[in-house]
């Protein structure tokens, strides 16, 4: 999956059912080249915490 489609999705968290934002940025890890973390404006979500990548949204479970 490329970058491009990764920011057009909605990330929504499975606790409340909030829509947080796009995807602004990424972070990788250099070795494995697997993304850590996906950044939406003012909050870094961990890989661990995505449960599930959909066409249009994205589903993480984080305490907001």
């Amino acid at each position: 999956m490329l970058f491009s489609e990764l920011k057009c999705k909605d990330v929504i968290n499975v606790r409340d059912c909030k829509k947080l934002g796009h995807v602004c940025d990424l972070e990788f890890d250099e070795c494995s080249g697997c993304i850590c973390k996906i950044m939406v404006p003012n909050i870094v979500i961990p890989y661990k915490d995505i449960r599930q990548i959909g066409p249009d949204i994205i589903l993480v479970d984080i305490n907001c």
